[in-house]
């Protein structure tokens, strides 16, 4: 692919992110909210991008209805078609460990496979968005099974819903620290910090379950929480801003 320049798109249930790959390398990538699309239409996203490139492909778990309107425009903004990706059975040296292997979140998927072209060894992928997916891949690149639970501001969202004195955490999300600065003194940076805690303990588990079973995973950390996940990890962990991006590129290369 080193002489043809792709577009890759990461979008998620927040957000979407795209990446110029060129030259076997993204060169070009950015974000923007989904809000914002559905607000101001396509135009806003549209302005950023290269028209001239040779391959689009998407990673979208937004839904059928997002998936056709992107198509449209960007196949129209770059005079090409537009491809999506797909989970697999078995592919770009990942095997996957669904029953149902389509079942498997493409986005899931994806990251499984960038995090497979860049380590080559027993991982913990970590997707920390809006919802948090956990997946487990030995040395070998066979998929275990993952989790999903919700993400910190979908927990406080849920505690706000469900009770009548919680409400949403208001201002900067608290970073809690280390030690006992656990422990917040208002109700709005306990719901911040006890959120985070909750994500932050299913990663934990995950990897020590791993390495009960004789695997000695790196925890790969992607999404936009995994900066704050990040400081509260005391283990080997690897931040990759744009893993989805990553694996939509290494797709992209094992075409050619």
């Amino acid at each position: 692919m080193t002489d043809r320049r792709a577009l890759l798109f990461d979008v998620g249930n927040t957000r979407l992110k795209w990446g110029v790959l060129e030259n076997d390398r993204i060169v070009r990538s950015g974000s923007i909210d989904r809000d914002k699309l559905k607000r101001q239409g396509f135009a806003p996203l549209t302005t950023r991008l290269p028209a001239n490139v040779d391959y689009v492909l998407v990673s979208n778990v937004a839904g059928t209805a997002f998936a056709t309107r992107l198509a449209g425009v960007i196949g129209i903004h770059c005079g090409t078609d537009v491809h999506f990706a797909r989970s697999e059975k078995e592919a770009y040296g990942v095997k996957s460990g669904y029953r149902q292997p389509r079942r498997l979140g493409v986005d899931r998927w994806v990251a499984l496979v960038g995090a497979r072209a860049q380590t080559g060894s027993a991982v913990c992928v970590v997707d920390a968005g809006t919802a948090v997916t956990i997946d487990a891949m030995d040395n070998t690149g066979q998929h275990l099974g993952g989790q999903i639970i919700p993400g910190p501001r979908l927990m406080a969202a849920a505690l706000s819903r469900e009770t009548s004195d919680i409400g949403l955490p208001s201002g900067t999300p608290r970073d809690p620290g280390s030690g006992m600065g656990l422990f917040a003194r208002n109700t709005g940076d306990a719901v911040q910090s006890g959120t985070l805690g909750a994500a932050c303990g299913a990663i934990e588990r995950a990897s020590k379950t791993m390495r009960s079973a004789g695997l000695r995973p790196k925890i790969v950390l992607t999404g936009g929480d995994a900066s704050r996940i990040l400081k509260q990890l005391d283990c080997n962990v690897l931040h990759r801003p744009h893993l989805v991006l990553q694996g939509l590129a290494h797709m992209v290369q094992s075409k050619t």
